[in-house]
Parts: C-alpha cells; structure tokens; sequence
C-alpha cells in the first residue's frame, strides 16, 4: 500500500529530459564575439563587428590589437571561455576567487562578478584592463594560486539542486523557461567541478490542471544542463538513481515525497501548498538530479 501510494505520488511530478541536439556547428566570428559579450556584460552589444571586437579588447586588455577580426574574436573567445591547465579562463578565475570567499557561486556577468568582488576585497570597484584587475583580485585572494586539473565527470553523478522559479500547474505554461541551482558543492578526486550556487536550466514539456472527477494535475519538466566550474554546460536529467535518492531525502526528513518536492526538507507542513490536487513548486524546494552523460571539465584542486 504504501509502495502504491508513493509511486502515485511521484506520478504528480513527470519529469523528464529533452532529445539531445545534434552536434554544434563551428562557431562563426560573429558567434564567438557573442559569446564573449554575453560571458562579459550578460547580452549581445551593438554596433559593426570591428566596433563590437574593438571595444572588447579595450576592455580587456586596454588597448586595440593589429589583428584580423577572426584573430580578435578567436583570441577574446579563448580568454574569456576556454581552458588550459596553464592558462584557465576568465570564469574559471573569477569563479575561483568567488568561491574562495565565499564558497559559493553566482550567475551574473563576468564584468559584474567582478565589480562585486573588487568591491569585497578593496573596497571599491577598480579601472583598468580587466585582464589586470582579475590578476590583482587573484593575489589578494589566494596565498597560493589554486591548481586547475581537468577531470571526467561521469555519467549519472548525483547533484543535490533547489528550484530558483517557483511552478505551478494553474499559471505555468508549456515552454515556460526555470532555473535552479546547485545545494552543494560537487566534488570528483579533490577537485571542485560544479560549485554551490551554479545555475541550471529546464523548461515545460506538459501541464495538466486539476479537474473535476478526481483528476489530480501534473507537470511534466526537464532538467536540461547545469553550469560546470569552468562555466561549461553539463546535461542533466531527473534519472530513476536521482528520483531514488530524493525519496531517501524525503524519508530521512521525515515527509512525503510530495511533501519534499512542493515545501523541501526544512520546516515542511505537509500539503499546505497543494490546493485542489494542483502541483505547486515553490522557489527552495530541493530535490535531485543526475548528469546525463560523462563530461570532461575543468575545476580547482581544494581537498
């Protein structure tokens, strides 16, 4: 009976991932230049690509190179993005020297995030070459630099993640767009892959609304990709090891896994959110996911 029960419980919440994308194609100039834009201010910038790339390197590097533009845009797209062991990337570096302060991590611009931690650790937010500024953040940050190892981040690794966009089946829509982000640090070898406070991404596939007649509703979402340390995007999924682990969390806070999806594990009164058989989420509710598949990603050596 009570196996019963919880199955139809969990049928309440269907979750599901989206079809894979076939495979991306070479970024363009332009692409990349987007890209950069958007790591740096949070959008694409306007004006003539040579103006975009133009005012990019100023900002970065406080004067204009002699360059192509494709030599500009592969160059500011490998800061700003890509990693190697001797040189990690502009979010990998901001991301570490947030997390050493905070053990935490936020998603906002590379520009803003660092703006914020300028205004932390000196006071005020700096001027000059944002190359410059990262660097100078960094000493003062860390007594030594951390070491940046590349590791596989397996398939079906477990991540704990709280909602950010509450649901609910009476106003949410199909294609509506949610965030969540991650409870804990995650860890593979000692070496910090996805951190606290990373933000990941789902969206609606179906909702059902309460009706007469005992029909109960239910929401149908994926889980599609979660921010890795080094600022890539790792899929992810609700997998029968995440849904059996939520129900271990639920049990272990002593709640119904309705109760655990709908309030989280603190403090939960049990159905005072669910009215009229309707599902509702709100923002904290925590629950987990998996990693869809193995992933090769950057991240900082703590322990």
């Amino acid at each position: 009976m009570l196996r019963k029960w919880i199955s139809s419980t969990l049928a309440v919440l269907v979750l599901a991932t989206a079809p894979v994308l076939a495979q991306t194609a070479e970024l363009t100039i332009v692409d990349k230049t987007a890209a950069v834009e958007k790591t740096l201010y949070g959008a694409d910038q306007t004006g003539s690509l040579s103006e975009r790339l133009t005012r990019l390197e100023k900002e970065i590097y406080g004067a204009e190179s002699k360059e192509s533009l494709m030599g500009k845009a592969d160059k500011l797209y490998t800061f700003s993005k890509e990693n190697s062991f001797s040189a990690p990337s502009l979010i990998t570096r901001l991301n570490a020297v947030e997390w050493t302060i905070s053990h935490n991590q936020t998603a906002v611009p590379a520009k803003q995030k660092l703006e914020q931690l300028e205004q932390l650790l000196i006071g005020s937010p700096a001027t000059g070459a944002l190359d410059n500024r990262v660097n100078k953040i960094s000493k003062i940050a860390f007594a030594e630099v951390p070491e940046v190892s590349q590791v596989s981040l397996f398939q079906d690794t477990l991540v704990k993640i709280k909602m950010v966009t509450p649901l609910d089946t009476r106003q949410s829509r199909v294609g509506d767009a949610f965030t969540y982000q991650s409870s804990e640090d995650v860890y593979v070898n000692g070496v910090l892959v996805i951190a606290k406070g990373a933000t990941g991404s789902g969206k609606i596939l179906k909702v059902q609304q309460a009706k007469n007649f005992g029909r109960d509703a239910k929401l149908e979402l994926s889980f599609d990709s979660l921010q890795a340390f080094d600022g890539s995007e790792v899929q992810t999924v609700m997998g029968d090891k995440a849904k059996e682990e939520t129900k271990s969390l639920a049990k272990a806070a002593g709640a119904t896994v309705a109760g655990l999806i709908v309030l989280g594990p603190v403090g939960i009164v049990g159905g005072a959110f669910i009215h009229g058989q309707d599902v509702t989420i709100p923002a904290g509710a925590e629950l987990y996911i998996q990693t869809k598949t193995e992933a090769s990603v950057f991240g900082i050596k703590v322990k």
